[in-house]
């Protein structure tokens, strides 16, 4: 080779290193807008609700892609939460209860927000994304894994001052765990999840200029049910109703299938005061809306909506009183099992879509992981849902799994499920507390149990085939507390 041809091929050699080396700086770096909030249930208008005044998941839903069968691993805030974060099943981290550190069995895990740390991401948190008790917690770092943030806010609000104002309709209960409300005086700004909305919009505004990674968790409409006057007065208490239920309906439930703290039908209460209660509900939901629509206001007027993925959840379902009188979460019914999921990618050719597939939450970590380019970087157990951002309706075959320990009466009880397009099998114990069979296509609300009819029994054991390859039905050996459950 000639010295002029040597010298043309380092020329052209080094024009094709500048391309690829321009090409790479140019690669877009997406932000993480990561949204948790507390207890939501799929009661909003973009999911059917013909009385929640939801307008900004709502206009989450038009602008992304609602996921309208989205599955929580275990209805429990502490381990539902460690397993979206982990991208790892309840039996993976071993925790089931409201105690357990997942760092204890897998230290050197790298959560979701860590993995943005370690691929040079600014990571923070205001609120609550790992478990919190709730509320007095509050303004804490409640369980959080300092692992997973370069920085931390706890705002905490008039609602932890006025606590002694709150309605406790079960007095022999903590007001976290029982019907429990508060029409507050005062504006959002007042009370904690609207200081978690201002100091979000302040860090949104403080990191736009670098690719940051902000998980917002919003404490209610987690009980007690706390919000300003004027989000109660959207729901007069007599457009409020108690859900419908067939006269016989807990005739086929098993007993194990009702969590430990609601075997009695509305905890005892009258129809009058669950009414109060579900309008408090109802009121949160729509105090949250209208903080999660600061947040989107907030990338708009600093133009970063085509820049930012936003990802919104709720650690799972909640009961409003279906099956005669269940309340909150812990159950393996669709109410408890199932919970919002929106994810807007400002590329995603399904935004405005919703899609009927099913889905599970350790998906959410395999997906944003995919969507800015990272490689997973342990056994996430979770399946990308990027295919359904693009097309959101295509052939899935999404098949769900959920779980949920309880103290039981001497020994604790496994419940364990699985939900297919069809159908959803729950056994308890391995069957010996008692199965429940759902035909949900034509059975939605799950009202009979067609567990011992002999002519399912084909289809039962396909479906328990799915759970002993997926999640164990046995009580688990490492240490829980039967009494956090």
């Amino acid at each position: 080779m000639s010295q002029l041809q040597t010298l043309a091929f380092c020329l052209m050699s080094f024009l094709v290193f500048c391309r690829l080396s321009c090409a790479q700086s140019e690669k877009k770096q997406y932000n993480v807008l990561f949204i948790a909030v507390d207890d939501l249930t799929i009661n909003l208008a973009s999911y059917g609700d013909p009385i929640a005044k939801t307008p900004n998941f709502d206009r989450l839903a038009k602008i992304g892609v609602q996921f309208n069968n989205a599955y929580n691993q275990l209805p429990l805030c502490n381990p539902s939460r460690a397993s979206v974060l982990t991208g790892m099943r309840p039996d993976t981290i071993k925790v089931y209860d409201l105690d357990a550190n997942f760092r204890d069995f897998l230290p050197n895990v790298t959560t979701l927000p860590q993995l943005f740390k370690n691929n040079g991401y600014w990571v923070g948190r205001i609120g609550k994304l790992y478990h919190y008790n709730v509320p007095a917690a509050i303004g804490t770092n409640g369980h959080d894994d300092a692992a997973s943030w370069h920085e931390v806010f706890n705002p905490k609000g008039r609602d932890k001052e006025e606590e002694h104002l709150i309605i406790n309709a079960e007095p022999h209960r903590k007001i976290s765990a029982a019907l429990s409300w508060l029409k507050a005086e005062g504006s959002d700004t007042e009370q904690t999840d609207g200081m978690i909305a201002i100091e979000a919009i302040k860090q949104i505004e403080r990191h736009k200029n670098e690719p940051f990674f902000l998980g917002v968790g919003f404490f209610r409409p987690h009980t007690p049910y706390v919000a300003p006057k004027k989000y109660f007065d959207l729901y007069p208490i007599d457009s409020m109703k108690m859900p419908f239920s067939p006269e016989n309906d807990r005739d086929d439930i098993p007993y194990a299938a009702f969590a430990h703290n609601n075997k009695v039908s509305n905890y005892g209460l009258p129809d009058s005061i669950c009414l109060e209660a579900k309008q408090a509900y109802y009121a949160t939901v729509s105090f949250i809306d209208a903080q999660v629509g600061l947040l989107l206001d907030a990338l708009e007027n600093n133009d970063l909506m085509e820049n930012t993925i936003v990802v919104l959840w709720s650690d799972h379902g909640y009961h409003l009183g279906e099956h005669q009188g269940i309340w909150q979460k812990r159950t393996l019914f669709e109410e408890s099992a199932r919970a919002p999921l929106f994810i807007y990618h400002p590329e995603a050719k399904g935004n405005g879509t919703k899609s009927n597939q099913i889905v599970e939450f350790i998906d959410i970590y395999p997906t944003v992981s995919e969507l800015c380019d990272f490689k997973l970087p342990d056994s996430q157990q979770g399946r990308s849902l990027i295919p359904l951002l693009k097309e959101p309706n295509q052939a899935w075959k999404g098949v769900a799994f959920t779980q949920v320990l309880r103290p039981g009466d001497g020994l604790p009880v496994m419940g364990r499920s699985v939900r297919t397009d069809n159908w959803r099998y729950t056994e308890w114990n391995e069957g010996e507390e008692g199965e429940e069979l759902y035909d949900v296509l034509n059975d939605p609300n799950e009202f009979v149990n067609l567990a011992n009819d002999k002519n399912y029994d084909g289809l039962k054991a396909g479906l328990r085939q799915l759970l002993d390859k997926n999640i164990s039905g046995k009580v688990p050996s490492t240490s829980f507390n039967p009494d956090r459950l």
